[in-house]
């Protein structure tokens, strides 16, 4: 098990690799935290998940019946999110050939399972700010082999998959003055053009997006919210027991000369 997810975890990083070689790329906007105690929030990016990324991606970490801890039932889960297998016991797994995705992709499309916890960067975010970022900053660009390219991960391999959702856009480049040689001038991405509608307005893709990010947080460490909490009443314990001890301490000591 430890191998398996090493293995993912190194694959997860190759993902990001050409987002961090483009290291001149945008400020990561931030994910909404407060998403990852909204159970309705949780479920909705489940069947996002599982509608949009788990064609090629796999979470081979995850069991479907864990999602029970976001109240989910077994009989929903079987109807609605269970297209891969008849156990609900089994994990989350693709039957995509991994040769065929490195032809179709140029690279095995990687686990999912952990991808927000090493897709984080101290400097400038964490994993969930730049999926949330990542999954907004798709464009049209009929230069590369999938026609989309991306602001976040530059030149990325993977297209578009939630376009139906956004739309499609053209990014809008000006030239400007390199501040650090005003000999020369950069592109500069200034917002976007909608070149075709979506099924669903700006505010409610990025509504649906800060879900489907919600649930890759959550599947990344399920026990999270139970672990924070455990964490603060073993605090409190220390505080209490730090002033218990502190008092016997004194008593114990205060005829000794």
């Amino acid at each position: 098990m430890m191998k398996k997810l090493i293995l993912a975890l190194l694959a997860s990083f190759a993902f990001a690799t050409g987002a961090q070689a483009a290291e001149g790329g945008i400020e990561w906007d931030r994910f909404p935290p407060e998403k990852i105690t909204d159970m309705a929030a949780l479920q909705h990016g489940a069947k996002l998940f599982v509608n949009y990324c788990l064609n090629c991606h796999s979470a081979s970490f995850m069991r479907y019946n864990r999602l029970k801890d976001i109240g989910l039932t077994e009989a929903q889960i079987k109807d609605n999110l269970m297209f891969a297998t008849d156990k609900v016991g089994d994990t989350m797994k693709v039957s995509l050939d991994p040769k065929l995705s490195k032809e179709w992709f140029g690279a095995t499309p990687p686990d999912l399972t952990v991808i927000t916890r090493s897709r984080s960067d101290g400097a400038k975010g964490t994993g969930a700010d730049y999926l949330y970022t990542y999954l907004r900053s798709y464009y049209r660009d009929p230069t590369k082999p999938t026609g989309w390219n991306n602001l976040a991960f530059p030149n990325v391999g993977m297209p578009h998959v939630l376009w139906e959702l956004q739309g499609q856009r053209a990014a809008r480049f000006v030239e400007r003055k390199d501040p650090h040689d005003p000999a020369k001038t950069v592109h500069v991405q200034e917002g976007f053009e909608q070149l075709t509608p979506g099924a669903l307005s700006p505010l409610a893709y990025d509504q649906a997006v800060s879900d489907l990010v919600a649930y890759l947080q959550w599947m990344g460490e399920p026990t999270q919210q139970s672990r924070v909490r455990i964490g603060v009443w073993v605090l409190i314990f220390l505080a209490g027991f730090i002033l218990i001890a502190w008092r016997l301490n004194a008593a114990y000591w205060k005829d000794v000369k």
